[in-house]
């Protein structure tokens, strides 16, 4: 039979086949979202992951019914914003979606639902992604759209997955595709019918550790070491030198004050992307609008 030890966030169950499946399922809510709780509880299963011998591979899942996960918690970064403490915050999702990375064993998340912010970017973390084909199935980074930027790993894995060119264009359009766009851009590996979604993760998992180059799978640290010569940049001293945590508490500063005057609830406690599908489906309907917001964020204009 297979063991089942519960969280009030993250369930872990291990199957006979000694396959981990770590499934999020917020209490009482319809949405899972990154809170300063959820990458704690994560973080310990991974301690556990790390040190049990007998896993062959890690499938990370969703039991909601439309939104696999929404990113990271708005109101918690709204609250971390004011105190000063975001970029502790936001190092943390690093520190831990990197161990997810580094993990030995082989990795693959089962994405039903909107897969959005830092939704996807835990994703990004596993060797492997597998998308239903089901209309509520939405994937993408759209923290430009809020002023921000993919900080847990958007922004260093996603150019490794697909290359530069096109990542760019992926986190500065600040769209959710859907799954059938997801995988021709190659933010998706596969996609699967919901009813089979574990099956064909688990069967992507026989092929074990995902090469790419320079490491695996995509952890910033195995990027490739920058060229020894040019003028290095003392992080201390100078104060143009600015860590992602810095820029996103300083960009959600901004985004924030100016969502005032904006429908987007940033106090609701809702997650990133789920704010962001929000003002998405609203500019659809308004094509020149969003030419004009794409073309800010692109060219700076305000």
């Amino acid at each position: 039979m297979p063991a089942v030890a519960t969280a009030s966030m993250i369930r872990r169950e291990i199957g006979d086949d000694h396959v981990c499946t770590l499934t999020f399922d917020r209490p009482e809510s319809g949405a899972n979202i990154f809170d300063a709780a959820t990458l704690d509880e994560l973080n310990e299963h991974l301690d556990f992951v790390e040190h049990e011998d007998s896993l062959r591979a890690l499938i990370i899942a969703s039991a909601k019914k439309s939104i696999f996960i929404a990113g990271a918690d708005l109101k918690t970064l709204l609250q971390q914003a004011q105190s000063g403490d975001m970029r502790a915050f936001i190092a943390t999702g690093q520190r831990i979606f990197s161990r997810l990375a580094d993990l030995k064993i082989p990795t693959v998340a089962a994405m039903h639902g909107a897969c959005a912010g830092g939704g996807y970017e835990v994703t990004l973390a596993c060797d492997y992604r597998i998308a239903t084909d089901d209309p509520a199935t939405r994937i993408g980074l759209p923290e430009t759209t809020l002023g921000l930027i993919p900080a847990w790993g958007g922004c260093t894995r996603l150019p490794r997955l697909i290359g530069a060119e096109k990542a760019a264009d992926v986190i500065l359009k600040g769209k959710l595709y859907s799954a059938q766009e997801a995988l021709k851009l190659g933010l998706v590996d596969e996609i699967a019918p919901r009813d089979q979604l574990i099956h064909r993760a688990k069967e992507r998992l026989r092929v074990g550790k995902r090469k790419m180059e320079g490491g695996y799978p995509g952890t910033p640290a195995s990027l490739a070491p920058p060229r020894q010569h040019g003028n290095p940049i003392d992080a201390e001293s100078d104060p143009q030198f600015l860590s992602s945590g810095e820029i996103q508490e300083r960009s959600f500063k901004d985004a924030e004050r100016k969502s005032r005057t904006r429908s987007c609830d940033w106090r609701g406690g809702h997650g990133l992307g789920y704010c962001a599908m929000g003002k998405l489906s609203r500019r659809d309907g308004d094509s020149a609008r969003h030419r004009a917001r794409t073309d800010r964020l692109r060219f700076g204009k305000h």
